[in-house]
């Protein structure tokens, strides 16, 4: 029997069964050259069908599933059009070579963003590139063929199209050897409730065609043709897990109250129409957490007022409950297609977020003016992100303010009262937030970044990854900071950051007077029922205890008890 640990878990469940691995093959890409006007302008031709073929393809797949309506715009892109042209033209490569390098270079620029989100989105691309290969290759690009019985999914790693292909039934679970916690198939797995385990790096080395394994998604342990008694007592484990689950989700629907009677908020995080229906579907009490970028990102200009009105109109009309929207949180390492950045040296400490709106206030009025328009339909706030001064703070809101003015003299009906606040995820705002409270009408606290800025880890740097960690006592000194500020100045406090979702914290996070959790809709069941098994005046009291130590491992420690 052979063990594997993977160490960054965001799922839950256990699978045991035979694995099936996916193939790698590929097909090689010819180097043979267009020389010839008429050669060049047939290689063109011969891209634009297979780009037309791919994109109908894609339309049929996005009836079932939305990712795919972001592959379609991958696929029109005319920024990739006319790459793949400037490449046939200019370099006389022929379609299957053009078409591979530009989708490339593309890919390489997401790659290279800090953010996780942003950075998963590599593999849509990457996965629209293959599916223009094989259309151009005239070959067939489904790796599941040979998939016939329940398995355990066992691959390098899968893009939408791999798992759009799959029959659910015959998944017991996934573990990929690449890929993170917020790739498609993680958000696909935690969406259908199946067990996954991605980054699992060295699985590849450790099983064959007739493997079989044993995962447990919530610890990261894999064992790899395991004796059958051992398996025997994982089987019993699944069994009061899922009885566990069945519970969390007959309960999902019930307000969230803690033992002694304290009423707390659990959200859900999004970032498109379909992550709203999810949220819905789960009776997530609201959206803590909008992420508006990728209506600009999965785009080909800047999204106009009426397409953002739109999408947020339809997002607080499907859900019903109120919605948190933050503003464009864009810039720096998110880069759009259609706007031209100026290299930086320290993109996150760059032109990103509130920075990139205050230079472009027609681009910043636009949106404000679509969520405003949207709060009519249903309850709307406005989240701004990245503030690190209040002069900043400053500008923003007289620019909602002379929003709101334009809208009522063009008798624009929206709601006057639409509450307006703040993302709290740098250092400088957690020293300012006392100043920042008596401004905004709530917080909401950004672990991701407040854990990166505080520690100063680049928490995509895998040598220093394991140095990545909320739990350290400085970050959890500048959570209770927020939330004591907040509360002095009669506000709710919130957090939206993946520290919201994580278990442990929970109890922490209670204790410290957190009003609102908002995290992966998948999550919400599970977090619901854990706070409403706790007492929040027995969390109060041991808070000052914990955030008195020292050591992020004395810390974790004291929260397992």
């Amino acid at each position: 029997m052979k063990k594997l640990l993977v160490s960054k878990v965001f799922s839950h469940g256990i699978a045991i069964g035979p694995v099936f691995l996916v193939p790698e093959d590929r097909a090689a890409v010819s180097d043979a050259k267009a020389e010839s006007g008429e050669e060049i302008e047939r290689e063109i031709r011969r891209f634009e069908t297979a780009a037309d073929k791919v994109a109908e393809n894609l339309s049929r797949l996005a009836q079932d599933n939305k990712v795919f309506a972001g592959h379609i715009a991958i696929v029109k892109d005319y920024t990739l059009h006319d790459a793949v042209r400037r490449r046939i033209r200019e370099q006389h490569r022929n379609a299957e070579r053009a078409s591979e390098e530009s989708i490339e270079e593309l890919r390489r620029m997401f790659q290279s963003m800090d953010d996780p989100y942003m950075k998963e989105r590599a593999a849509d691309i990457a996965d629209v590139g293959s599916q223009l290969l094989a259309c151009l290759q005239n070959r067939s690009d489904d790796k599941f063929g040979a998939l016939k019985e329940p398995s355990v999914i066992v691959a390098r790693d899968l893009v939408p199209s791999d798992t759009a292909r799959l029959d659910k039934s015959l998944v017991l679970g996934f573990i990929t050897e690449e890929g993170g916690v917020t790739s498609h198939v993680s958000i696909m797995a935690k969406s259908l409730n199946i067990p996954a385990l991605v980054g699992a790096a060295g699985i590849l080395d450790l099983v064959g065609e007739n493997s079989r394994v044993v995962m447990d998604a919530g610890t990261g342990e894999v064992y790899v043709d395991p004796e059958p008694g051992f398996a025997e007592d994982f089987a019993r484990r699944k069994k009061r897990l899922e009885e566990e689950n069945a519970a969390y989700l007959a309960d999902a629907g019930l307000p969230v109250v803690t033992k002694d009677g304290r009423r707390l908020k659990v959200y859900a995080n999004v970032g498109s129409l379909r992550d709203v229906e999810q949220a819905a579907e789960l009776h997530a009490e609201g959206v803590g957490l909008f992420r508006t970028e990728f209506l600009y990102m999965e785009n080909s200009h800047f999204p106009t007022e009426e397409e953002q009105f739109g999408v947020y109109r339809k997002a607080v009309e499907t859900l019903g409950r109120e919605i948190v929207v933050r503003t464009l949180d864009i810039g720096g390492d998110k880069k759009l297609s259609y706007y031209k950045f100026e290299p930086e040296q320290n993109p996150f400490l760059g032109l990103r977020a509130i920075r990139f709106c205050l230079k472009n206030p027609d681009i910043f009025k636009t949106q404000i003016r679509a969520i405003l328009r949207a709060s009519h339909y249903g309850p709307l706030r406005i989240m701004l992100p990245m503030l690190v001064s209040l002069e900043e703070a400053e500008s923003a809101m007289e620019i909602i303010g002379r929003v709101r003015e334009e809208l009522s003299g063009e008798g624009v009906p929206f709601d006057s009262a639409i509450p307006v606040g703040m993302m709290m995820e740098t250092p400088a705002a957690v020293f300012c937030a006392d100043e920042f409270a008596r401004m905004m009408d709530f917080f909401s606290i950004g672990t991701n970044d407040l854990t990166q800025y505080t520690l100063a880890v680049d928490r995509g740097n895998k040598e220093i990854r394991d140095l990545y960690d909320p739990f350290q006592p400085a970050v959890v000194r500048a959570i209770a900071r927020v939330i004591e500020a907040g509360h002095k100045a009669g506000i709710e406090v919130g957090m939206c950051g993946e520290f919201a979702g994580d278990r442990r914290a929970t109890k922490l996070l209670l204790g410290l007077g957190l009003d609102e959790f908002s995290m992966s809709a998948s999550d919400t069941p599970g977090i619901k029922a854990a706070l409403r098994g706790m007492d929040f005046e027995t969390e109060r009291k041991r808070a000052p205890e914990i955030l008195r130590m020292k050591h992020a491992a004395e810390i974790k420690s004291a929260l397992d008890k």
